[in-house]
């Protein structure tokens, strides 16, 4: 049996010139983690708030998620028309206008612009997946996941502080005459326009467009999409396998993040406590990375994909039977939730990036962040209904099973490989 196909050798570039491109890359990752960390935070409280309703604090995270799909496309096809810095650039401002918005539907008391303006708002959360990806252009191959890893543990220091700045931002905005829990949006606003502002400055030269330039300087093939059918199958196969990886995890852990502040807040738990907690996701989810880069690039990334699955399941365990008053336990569920979908993020987007030749390799990126969105967006709409309908332990612990799924294709795959 044929094995996978290995990935191209590509053209080196200069490492000077790729290490310039990882520090602008996590400048705008430090700033945009804060932008997205707001609507993790208190979106779904605030749209519990304005509809007093549980069933539909799902919502605001199926919205946002939905505009992340939207703004996937959008981001991959200007990135593979005109490079990474343009892309990225009009998400990440796409993103402040979204939470424009958001602060808008809030003085107005208005539900309906609120969604509308969380569906924009998405953008931000989809091009600060996207930005993974680029530090990974210029990469040699046996060290693209540790340049994947390098680029999401930048979005650390901002999703920590991002949630625990919910108190300071809530009196801001009490202060301009906004509801409270409408604050961390105007840090989400400054954040994202910010990052627009330094990629669109500082992000030269554009990393996707130059290396494509050295690929065509090198062997035509290194930039070309085989013209086997049978390579061609198995790009497509390692394809889909890490798509599966990234969607499975991603919609468990949206849809046990969303529900769990609104959880919290049911039993009497105040934002301090919520924020807190969440802080500690948004940690797990992004600063173990370079750890996670590195067991991907020693061990594999199907190995690494099978540790996703196992931790997330161990996370709907502890959080479907830790005690509603108990703070700890509940981050811990959450720590090993954000480390779970960690563990999916970095090693599906390595099996994909090995996977794709470089002259398609953009647009392959961006359909599959949109299958990622619209796992998230299913996984925030299903939430709320579930813990309605069923409880918070339910929606945990099937989360945890449901991770479960993607065992047997990397086990499959594995032994592909090995024979």
């Amino acid at each position: 049996m044929s094995s996978p196909a290995a990935p191209p050798a590509e053209p080196a570039v200069d490492p000077a010139v790729q290490r310039r491109i990882l520090r602008v890359l996590v400048v705008s990752q430090v700033l945009s983690g804060a932008g997205l960390a707001a609507g993790i935070t208190v979106g779904a409280l605030l749209a519990q708030e304005m509809l007093g309703s549980t069933g539909l604090a799902g919502l605001p995270s199926a919205l946002f998620t939905a505009g992340s799909a939207v703004a996937a496309i959008a981001v991959s096809r200007i990135s593979a028309a005109r490079g990474r810095r343009p892309g990225l650039a009009a998400g990440y401002a796409t993103g402040a206008v979204g939470s424009a918005g958001v602060l808008a539907a809030a003085a107005l008391d208005s539900p309906v612009l609120l969604f509308a303006a969380l569906f924009v708002y998405g953008a931000g959360t989809a091009t600060n997946l996207q930005a993974r990806y680029a530090g990974a252009d210029l990469a040699a191959p046996g060290h693209r996941a540790r340049a994947v890893s390098t680029v999401l543990v930048a979005t650390t220091l901002g999703g920590v502080l991002g949630p625990n700045l919910a108190a300071p931002t809530g009196d801001l905005a009490d202060a301009l005459g906004l509801p409270r829990l409408a604050g961390p949006f105007l840090l989400a606003g400054a954040a994202y326009a910010a990052a627009a502002l330094v990629l669109a400055a500082r992000l030269r030269p554009d990393p996707l467009l130059l290396a494509r330039a050295t690929a065509t300087a090198g062997p035509a093939a290194t930039a070309d999409v085989p013209a086997d059918p049978a390579a061609a199958a198995r790009i497509r196969n390692r394809v889909l396998l890490g798509a599966q990886v990234m969607v499975v995890t991603q919609l468990v852990m949206v849809a046990v993040m969303t529900m769990t502040p609104v959880h919290m807040h049911d039993h009497g738990h105040g934002t301090a406590a919520s924020g807190l907690v969440i802080a500690l996701h948004v940690a797990a989810m992004y600063l173990p990375s370079p750890l996670t880069g590195r067991l991907v690039d020693r061990r594999g990334p199907l190995l690494v994909g099978a540790a996703a699955g196992l931790t997330l399941l161990a996370a709907g365990l502890v959080a479907a039977l830790a005690p509603a008053d108990s703070v700890a336990l509940l981050a811990l569920a959450l720590a090993l939730l954000g480390l779970g979908w960690n563990f999916g993020l970095v090693s599906g987007t390595a099996i994909i990036t090995d996977a794709a030749p470089l002259a398609t390799r953009a647009r392959t990126q961006g359909a599959v962040d949109v299958a990622i969105a619209v796992s998230g967006t299913t996984g925030g709409l299903a939430s709320g209904a579930v813990v309605d309908l069923a409880g918070y332990p339910v929606l945990a612990l099937g989360g945890g099973l449901l991770a479960l799924v993607i065992l047997p294709a990397l086990a499959t795959t594995a032994t592909r490989t090995r024979r």
